[in-house]
């Protein structure tokens, strides 16, 4: 049997953290703009009852990243303020039920100078990276052109202190880099054989129907992890009803 231990979240000193939220099972989080004007809505909803700062955001079609610093509250209990609502309107909205997210965010500590600007612009340059806009500016649903303006959803003025003048942050978000933060990674796909023969390689799966629920349970969690399959796939494949490995998070 494999046994696979959950890895702390690494704390950030400064308390800025980069977060990464993907739908699970690869599922489109925005479908149209009024999603993508929600989710938004629900970052606002969040600041006004909790203290944060959002430094960027960029909301993808499938995953988002947030470059924010907590304040008294924990990480994860911001990031629950502002997607615990939106999944419901979310689910609401498209007559679904059921987790949107993945349960465990990702999550990385901003402790450096150098790292916190390496994150923004890694952030604002993922729409041309994935090649849905050819300018930086083209992109509606990021933070950049929020730098252009006052009076906005981000805190803007500790970037821009970095630079000499807001054209000098411009220049430094628009250049060509090679920046890697908190890399999206979709769920590998595999054949349905090639996904037998990986999970026959790590157990012996002819023993779940012999184990009591905690533990089928905790191999079911452990191949999910290691293979990185889709819940339909593995229910196939391990013949396990699927609200079973929706339920194992």
């Amino acid at each position: 049997m494999i046994k696979m231990a959950r890895r702390a979240r690494e704390k950030s000193q400064t308390g800025i953290y980069h977060i990464m939220l993907r739908g699970i099972d690869k599922r489109n989080i925005f479908i149209n703009d009024s999603d993508y004007e929600k989710f938004i809505e629900y970052i606002k909803k969040a600041k006004e009852k909790i203290e944060f700062t959002i430094y960027a955001y960029c909301l993808m079609t499938n995953h988002v990243h947030l470059l924010l610093k907590t304040e008294s509250e924990e990480i994860g209990d911001v990031i629950r303020r502002i997607t615990v609502g939106y999944a419901q309107y979310h689910n609401i909205k498209n007559g679904r039920t059921g987790h949107l997210f993945e349960n465990r965010f990702k999550s990385e500590p901003v402790d450096t100078d150098d790292y916190f600007l390496i994150v923004l612009r890694y952030i604002h340059q993922n729409p041309i990276k994935a090649g849905m806009v050819e300018r930086i500016e083209d992109y509606k649903w990021s933070s950049y052109n929020e730098y252009m303006k006052k009076n906005t959803l981000i805190n803007s003025t500790f970037a821009l202190n970095y630079f000499k003048d807001r054209q000098g942050l411009i220049e430094y978000m628009t250049e060509e880099s090679e920046d890697k933060c908190l890399e999206f990674n979709p769920k590998k796909r595999y054949t349905d054989e090639e996904l037998k023969e990986t999970i026959y390689s790590l157990v012996d799966i002819s023993i779940l129907n012999t184990l009591d629920r905690e533990a089928r349970d905790n191999l079911l969690k452990s191949i999910k992890e290691t293979t990185g399959a889709s819940n339909r796939q593995l229910s196939r494949i391990l013949k396990i009803g699927r609200g079973i490995l929706d339920r194992i998070k």
